[in-house]
């Protein structure tokens, strides 16, 4: 199964008589949230940069034209990214980035996977070579880090490094790096950003209006009735989005993220959106500035009990592809919504370079997607299914992105089904214990040769154990020819962990199962 990238060359179509047609999104965006990086970007300014602040934002434009340029690197300096194989750098420590450790270590174009700083369950597995001691909030410690040990490209996994504008410095650096500038890291750093860039550009999503002030938000709450959604406009570890049911549910989400700031300055701005009816469903396109090449389709689970009950969560399991996005409908998300967003992106000087995680929901009434919000970065768990489904040299398509050059690439996926079952500390989201230990992972991935353990959330105590220190700690992944298959191998293998301060979903594939039978019968 091949897939093939989409060119962005051709006209944009502006929302017409729209405010913001002349005003450049990204030049005025900062993050709201904290994320340190040791020293900030210092690109060259280009003479028709946009020298204001953003509407809604107080902080200082700088230019956000990401050079995308690589340069051949001297011998001495260690950049250089060999004929051959090549050594990749893998940025984070959670289960996206062990996913990604697995495909680039059966890469063909790498030789060597390191990742800082790792984590114990991705060192035991020798899917890489872990740098836990490499402080990856400092910029310079990263770049003398890569020339050192001749690193030929950096693969940024969270969202905190990107927004912090750590790509920006690898690239000006001459460094090849997989990952968003932070100016472009901005459609997942602020809501409010992503949903003025679709407005200007007619990309269709939830109506909505932004709020500073805690009493205009709940008049406006008021008068839209419920459910609705409140969400904090900056990052929040995932858990900054409450589905309000209820007047009195919104109110409360409110005076959290407002008036508590429980989320720090994250929540100081809120976007209320209507509330959309309809399947959720992840779709991923890998974006070098002018191609988009889309990747297979994923469906998350993201409320933490069975039957899709209880709080959000940063995603329970997931599995693909998912049966919702058919071809016609991949098409649809590709021209109407990825597409229309790259196209926006350059045209507001801020080339987006790296992997778009949109999140759509597919509206029960009209069938059609309409983008509930963005990541800048693979999801995790979807990263989990479709590392273990991709077939394609992840290196080498990688580097193709950071070159430029993803129109001369296809991908090739296993046409199997591939499931991921989180499990997770007792307490999650809310808290939980650390330091739990965790036993029977070898004999779980001995269940079947279809199984593969990422590791999230793991470390080892002083006598050598694995415990959980994290929320979601381990996701179980399994194949299998059909979606049944998948989902038996899945949760064969986690009963087979010994974790009992632990816990997981039991129905994880529900919906595309439910699917299968139906169209079975």
């Amino acid at each position: 199964m091949a897939c093939a990238a989409y060119s962005i060359r051709g006209h944009l179509k502006l929302a017409a008589g729209h405010g913001l047609a002349s005003n450049h999104l990204c030049g005025g965006w900062k993050p709201s949230a904290s994320c340190p990086v040791s020293r900030a970007w210092s690109g060259n300014v280009s003479s028709n940069a946009v020298q204001h602040v953003a509407r809604h934002y107080h902080l200082t434009v700088r230019n956000s034209e990401r050079w995308r340029s690589i340069p051949k690197a001297s011998p001495e300096d260690g950049t250089a990214v060999a004929e051959g194989r090549m050594t990749v750098l893998v940025i984070g420590g959670g289960g996206r980035e062990h996913a990604l450790c697995y495909a680039l270590t059966r890469s063909p174009s790498c030789d060597t996977v390191l990742c800082a700083p790792g984590n114990a369950g991705i060192a035991q597995s020798r899917d890489a070579v872990c740098i836990s001691d490499l402080d990856i909030s400092s910029s310079d410690a990263v770049i003398s880090f890569c020339r050192k040990r001749g690193v030929g490209m950096v693969v940024v996994g969270p969202e905190g490094p990107l927004v912090a504008g750590l790509a920006n410095d690898l690239v000006k650096a001459g460094i090849p790096t997989f990952g968003p500038s932070s100016e472009a890291a901005a459609l997942e750093g602020s809501k409010d950003f992503m949903k003025r860039l679709c407005d200007k550009y007619n990309i269709p999503t939830a109506q909505y209006r932004t709020f500073t002030d805690p009493a205009k938000a709940k008049e406006y709450i008021k008068d839209q009735g419920a459910p609705i959604v409140v969400k904090a406009d900056g990052l929040a570890a995932g858990k900054g989005v409450v589905v309000a049911m209820t007047l009195d549910e919104a109110f409360e989400a409110i005076d959290s993220m407002m008036v508590d700031e429980s989320f720090g300055s994250a929540g100081s701005r809120v976007v209320i959106e209507e509330y959309l009816e309809g399947e959720e469903a992840s779709f991923f396109a890998l974006v070098d500035g002018e191609n988009a090449l889309p990747l297979e389709s994923a469906q998350d689970h993201k409320r933490v009990g069975d039957g899709d009950t209880g709080p959000n969560t940063g995603g329970m399991g997931a599995y693909s592809p998912a049966p919702i996005v058919t071809e016609e409908l991949k098409s649809v998300i590709m021209e109407t919504i990825i597409i229309p967003t790259v196209k926006g992106m350059a045209a507001e000087g801020c080339k987006f370079v790296g992997v778009l995680y949109a999140g759509l929901m597919i509206e029960k009434k009209s069938g059609l997607p309409k983008l509930i919000e963005y990541n800048v970065r693979f999801g995790d768990p979807e990263c989990q299914v479709l590392m273990m489904r991709l077939e394609s040299d992840l290196a080498q398509v990688l580097l193709s992105a950071c070159r430029g050059e993803l129109g001369k690439v296809s991908l090739t996926w296993s046409p199997e089904i591939a499931m991921v079952v989180v499990m997770a500390s007792e307490g999650y989201p809310g808290s939980y214990k650390k330091g739990t230990v965790i036993k029977n992972i070898d004999k779980a991935e001995q269940v079947s040769p279809a199984v593969k353990i990422f590791h999230a959330g793991t470390a080892l105590d002083g006598d050598g154990n694995l415990v959980a220190v994290g929320g979601r700690v381990l996701g179980v992944t399994a194949k299998g020819k059909d979606i049944e298959e998948a989902r038996f191998r899945a949760y064969d293998a986690v009963d087979v962990v010994d974790w009992p301060e632990g816990f997981f979903r039991r129905d994880i594939g529900w919906r595309a199962l439910k699917q299968e039978q139906t169209a079975n019968y």
